[in-house]
């Protein structure tokens, strides 16, 4: 059975994986209302675990001692599902994937490696090659997606967005691939990259020696 994760949990981790949102935002990543992401964050910042900021851009981020309480509910609820082992498996497996994912994002980008030639995307084969190693790479993931979510529920924020980004790309509009700000599939990875790192409480800058 799938475990579901406590609210203030989905608040604090959403934080964690967007960096700087407005409460509507988190809310969305796990379906939960705005009014309800707003009340977990509004008592989260009354015990200092986040911070709102209003300005040209408005949002909340975590703060240290935020990331620390998600970090420790992230482990005790791994624990709870029993789903140490899974998880890591899952990781390891995305962690093969991860070095191609960067690879085929430097190639949309830089067409030729030697002359630094960027892509102007005027060239629709070698962009059709490229998405069709993007998809050879999905078909990697979701299967990951696929044993992890049966245990740990908030996983399922994952293949939709993975598929629906690819349908455009697919689709003719280029910004789905790694337009940063945006949900782009090379933005999606890189927040279940990040999830996983979470959830396993590995560094990211220290990621290789695990």
């Amino acid at each position: 059975m799938s475990h579901s994760s406590d609210p203030l949990l989905l608040a604090l981790h959403g934080l964690r994986l967007k960096g700087f949102a407005e409460a509507a935002v988190v809310g969305a990543l796990y379906g939960m209302a705005e009014a309800e992401t707003t009340a977990q964050l509004s008592r989260a910042a009354e015990s200092e675990l986040v911070i709102h900021r209003e300005g040209r851009m408005s949002g909340w981020s975590l703060t240290p001692a935020g990331r620390t309480t998600e970090e420790r509910l992230l482990a005790e609820e791994l624990d709870a599902a029993g789903a140490r082992q899974l998880v890591r498996s899952g990781y390891d497996r995305f962690l093969e994937l991860n070095g191609s994912m960067l690879e085929v994002c430097t190639r949309w980008q830089v067409k030729d490696q030697d002359a630094q030639e960027l892509n102007d995307h005027s060239d629709p084969a070698y962009d059709a090659g490229v998405i069709a190693e993007l998809s050879a790479l999905d078909d990697g993931v979701q299967p990951i997606l696929t044993e992890l979510i049966p245990v740990l529920d908030r996983f399922n924020i994952y293949p939709e967005r993975f598929s629906f980004a690819l349908d455009k790309l697919r689709g003719g509009d280029n910004d789905w691939f790694t337009k940063p700000i945006m949900e782009s599939y090379h933005t999606v990875w890189f927040e279940m990259h990040e999830d996983l790192l979470a959830t396993l409480g590995i560094d990211r800058a220290s990621e290789g020696a695990h």
